[in-house]
């Protein structure tokens, strides 16, 4: 039996706990796919607040559930073969813990593992207006391979509803790692 593709989703307290949910919810109907999530406690703060979901509910969408202060697990080391990791969303604090290398929790760990081994690593930072540490740190990322991919809706696909803009950025993330994303999105064509 082939090795499944191993993808890290990690939620922070930033607002946009269902760029996160959604992507586990894809991940769950794809056959190749094993999911390893971590989830902040500020996240699930904003999992209750913004989509009134308990983290059992949440637990169930992964293949792999991590705690935050396990620095041990799995996802930790770079001997453990991921395809990367993705931040949804990620608050200004863990942006400033990974782009500074302050490894303090398994999120800023498992990113900075990505980082140092040339991993793809995907952060949704979720905040508004930015000063200048952010759009620093956001920098400092990028110079470290990272992309930052603000979650963003695309006002060209003219989508009616929270959930076709939601699932529009998901399915743009998720086709960066190869992750099929039929139907979430429809790539630009031209006019």
């Amino acid at each position: 039996m082939k090795q499944k593709k191993r993808l890290v989703i990690a939620m922070t307290g930033a607002t946009g706990a269902i760029y996160g949910v959604r992507m586990l919810q894809v991940l769950q109907n794809q056959e190749q796919w094993e999911s390893h999530l971590v989830i902040s406690s500020a996240g699930l703060v904003n999992l209750k607040y913004e989509m009134d979901m308990l983290k059992a509910d949440l637990y169930e969408l992964a293949d792999v559930v991590h705690g935050i202060n396990d620095i041990a697990a799995s996802i930790a080391s770079g001997s453990f073969n991921t395809e990367g990791v993705i931040i949804a969303p990620c608050s200004m604090k863990t942006l400033a813990a990974i782009a500074h290398g302050f490894g303090d929790n398994l999120i800023s760990r498992s990113s900075d593992v990505a980082l140092k081994e040339r991993r793809k690593l995907v952060v949704m930072p979720r905040e508004t207006p930015l000063n200048l540490a952010h759009i620093r740190n956001m920098a400092s990322v990028t110079e470290m391979g990272g992309i930052i991919f603000p979650p963003m809706p695309a006002f060209y696909s003219k989508s009616d509803s929270i959930s076709e803009m939601v699932d529009e950025g998901v399915g743009r993330v998720l086709d960066m790692f190869g992750v099929d994303a039929t139907g979430l999105f429809k790539p630009w064509e031209g006019l």
